[in-house]
């Protein structure tokens, strides 16, 4: 029996329309974002411990693309700022953790910009593009940029958020959560995201997970303590608690991708991972005397959390995208925490807020790590001090750029300039300012550029007749080293 022409016709459009939906679910994709607390460059196997054991994440990166320059800010508060609303430190405010009297900035010349401590309300996050442009969205983990009121993540756009930090086991959430006794908190945020997953499935998803792990108080499941225990340390890697913690993360990350596996949901998701900060060493190596001492180390990088050296700034950085992203691929292109604001928007062919965003989408990097982007810089901006117990500091008032491999950076104390070629000295140890200033001149003066452009926020002279911070705030700097 022979079909109709027009019953073939009409077969064919309805098999056209499949493959243009199909196309349009591809073009919108799911997006995962997981990002762990102070984790280092070199804390995950695939990005060369030879300690720590990360074999999802590892398996992701296998799966996926390595970014090698990816740059977050020196600590917690300003990358989640500069994520959240794809402005650098500048134009929120926000640029370290508290204000500014955690630290004794009256020993030194300058007095430091004034902090902002919560995420300025008319800023629109990327979740509520995201919501807008029909994603269900979820956030589950840390914050840290206003938990009060209308600055809680579930009033900036996520329909769902509970936010936790300060505590593995015993901890607290907000809004307050029911969980069992002893519980440790990486397993129950992964609880949340794997709930929110299968809840979402029929529809675009946005889900956020950040980890407070690997962030002080280092504790651990004791299980996995107990795994590492025997294990010799390898290069500065040799915490059992703190491999522990790096475990939990790692087993977090798995169920997340289980999950999406089960419901057949991997092929359309871009599954995201990376860290808010450099980790929780090389402060030996650098003279800097800090209560605890090293848990991990960044080498070969510079220094770690607090510093704006490569070991305080430079992140492992992960994306799968099935199809798209090549798979065991790398890419050595700078890029930084701004970036992902638009990155996102593309992803979900989401609208642009009414606000400046300063980064530049990266998907042309996912699809093709040799692809260039139009800009040819990236900065950082930060007008205070963060210290590392009495008379030691992880880092001064200091501002950057890095152009490719060449990396500047303006001490604001004394003005002096260091600047690196990170292609030939990763570990910063070749202050080549004095030996080509031309190359120093030219990058300073785009520097000066960027910072009138933005309006950056300068440190003043020290006034020697302001009161000394008080013992309540510098017991808080003690006890919050973010």
């Amino acid at each position: 029996m022979r079909m109709s022409v027009g019953l073939a016709l009409s077969w064919l459009c309805l098999f056209a329309m499949d493959l243009n939906a199909a196309d349009a679910a591809k073009a919108r994709p799911n997006i995962v974002f997981v990002m762990a607390d102070d984790l280092g460059y070199t804390d995950l196997a695939c990005y060369g411990s030879k300690y720590y054991e990360t074999p999802n994440i590892d398996r992701l990166a296998s799966q996926g693309m390595r970014l090698l320059n990816h740059h977050h800010c020196q600590n917690c508060a300003p990358t989640r700022a500069a994520l959240m609303t794809g402005q650098y430190g500048p134009r929120t405010g926000i640029y370290t953790v508290g204000n500014i009297d955690r630290f004794d900035w009256q020993s030194r010349p300058l007095k430091p910009v004034d902090n902002v401590t919560q995420l300025p309300l008319d800023r629109n996050i990327f979740a509520k593009q995201l919501k807008q442009a029909g994603y269900a969205t979820g956030m589950f983990g840390k914050w840290h940029l206003g938990e009060k009121g209308l600055h809680h993540p579930s009033q900036r756009g996520f329909d769902e958020a509970i936010t936790s930090a300060g505590a593995h086991f015993d901890f607290e959430t907000n809004p307050k959560t029911d969980h069992p006794a002893g519980e440790y908190l990486a397993d129950f945020l992964t609880d949340r995201a794997v709930d929110f997953i299968q809840r979402h499935k029929d529809q675009p998803f946005l889900l956020y997970l950040p980890h407070f792990g690997v962030h002080a108080p280092h504790d651990a499941k004791p299980e996995l303590i107990k795994h590492f225990k025997p294990k010799p340390g390898v290069g500065g890697h040799d915490s059992p608690t703190y491999a522990a913690m790096i475990a939990s993360i790692d087993e977090s990350v798995g169920r997340v991708m289980k999950t999406l596996d089960e419901l057949k949901l991997a092929d359309n998701t871009v599954l995201i991972f990376t860290s808010d900060n450099g980790g929780v060493g090389g402060y030996i190596r650098e003279g800097i005397e800090r209560g605890g001492g090293d848990i991990t180390d960044n080498a070969p990088l510079r220094s770690g959390k607090g510093s704006l050296y490569e070991g305080g700034t430079r992140d492992p950085f992960i994306v799968r995208w099935p199809g798209v992203t090549p798979a065991g691929s790398t890419c050595n292109v700078p890029t930084i925490h701004v970036d992902l604001y638009p990155s996102l928007l593309e992803l979900a062919s989401a609208a642009r807020p009414a606000q400046v965003l300063d980064g530049e989408s990266l998907v042309p990097l996912f699809r093709d790590p040799k692809s260039k982007l139009s800009r040819d810089a990236i900065f950082q901006h930060f007008p205070g001090y963060l210290g590392a117990g009495a008379g030691f500091w992880r880092t001064t008032p200091v501002s950057l750029i890095q152009s490719g491999d060449w990396k500047l950076m303006e001490f604001l104390e004394d003005g002096h300039l260091e600047l690196y070629d990170l292609s030939k000295d990763i570990g910063e140890t070749n202050n080549l300012a004095a030996s080509m200033p031309e190359k120093a001149k030219a990058l300073q003066a785009r520097l000066v550029a960027w910072r009138e452009e933005v309006k950056a926020p300068m440190p003043t002279p020290n006034d020697a007749t302001t009161p000394k911070a008080g013992k309540k705030a510098k017991a808080k700097a003690k006890a919050d080293d973010d």
